[in-house]
């Protein structure tokens, strides 16, 4: 899957980039912006979606910044336009791994990040490793640290079975999403279709199941190790200029990672939208997106 159809285009008109990964797949991405074209330039804004969204989340965001911003977007292996083999290494690591190695091919050396869902354990996995290269971070209804709390409906799809049954054989987590992520508006038709187009078959939902899978609630699970360490260098970055922007309606995300960030990263500036859902961006775009684009206009 790679080409943009024809109907998906006015909500998201770019030509998407390939890259191989260090696991051998073909990494779809976004490089939009002033310098993209011909690849020039060091600085850009590094936006990192979770599951099951993929670079469609980030959309409205491109579209604001890239007039004045490089805006780098990828689709993490299995998710959006990206390939999707039944045999990859659907792992918090190795999703480190390949945006480390995406970064490093595009000659970044200056990355303010997004991150959201399970993006925010990746990009500050990322920035662990990258220290000194991380300008601004926005922090959008993420975690990036060990948690005991999981919702029923979420701990029933990482089982074998029957999760996998309902991920990927009724779509169970990724339609879900489109309305149980929304609060304050409803998404329309075309956005729900947007955010469904690349999940429309048992085995173009692999990494939607492998991501579920992949989320660490005690020590037996190999990625809580590499979770651990993340959480253990999100202190590095109390220095750094942090936004967060919160979503209070969020039924997985919910309002004790919000206090935990605060917690974590306490001169940090928030946004706090009592009535927004865990998409906030989209849920709350009118008031969310004008707050991020004049934070990182301040870089």
């Amino acid at each position: 899957m790679n080409a943009v159809p024809d109907w998906l285009q006015p909500l998201y008109p770019f030509t998407p980039k390939r890259f191989t990964t260090p696991g051998g797949a073909e990494m779809s991405y976004l490089d939009e912006g002033p310098g993209a074209a011909a690849g020039e330039g060091d600085e850009a804004v590094l936006m990192l979606h979770g599951n099951p969204t993929w670079s469609f989340y980030y959309r409205e965001l491109v579209k604001l910044l890239a007039p004045r911003f490089r805006c780098v977007v990828p689709d993490h292996i299995g998710m959006g336009l990206s390939e999707k083999p039944e045999n990859y290494r659907y792992t918090l690591k190795q999703r480190i791994d390949d945006v480390a190695a995406l970064v490093a091919k595009l000659g970044l050396k200056r990355v303010h990040l997004v991150v959201h869902d399970w993006g925010g354990a990746i990009g500050f996995g990322f920035a662990a490793r990258h220290t000194e290269s991380i300008g601004r971070i926005v922090v959008l209804n993420t975690g990036a640290f060990p948690s005991k709390r999981i919702p029923a409906r979420i701990a029933l799809c990482k089982t074998h079975f029957p999760g996998t049954a309902l991920v990927r054989g009724l779509n169970g987590f990724a339609w879900p999403a489109t309305w149980m992520a929304m609060a304050r508006r409803a998404l329309t038709a075309d956005e729900k279709r947007g955010y469904l187009f690349p999940y429309d078959s048992w085995a173009n939902r692999v990494a939607v199941d492998a991501f579920v899978k992949d989320i660490p609630m005690d020590d037996a699970h190999p990625s809580w190790p590499v979770l651990e360490a993340t959480a253990a260098g999100i202190e590095k970055f109390r220095g750094n200029p942090v936004l967060i922007v919160w979503g209070g309606r969020d039924f997985c995300f919910n309002d004790s990672f919000y206090t935990e960030w605060r917690e974590r990263l306490p001169e940090s500036d928030a946004m706090y939208l009592a009535d927004a859902g865990h998409y906030v961006i989209d849920d709350a775009r009118e008031e969310a997106l004008p707050r991020i684009a004049k934070f990182l206009g301040s870089a």
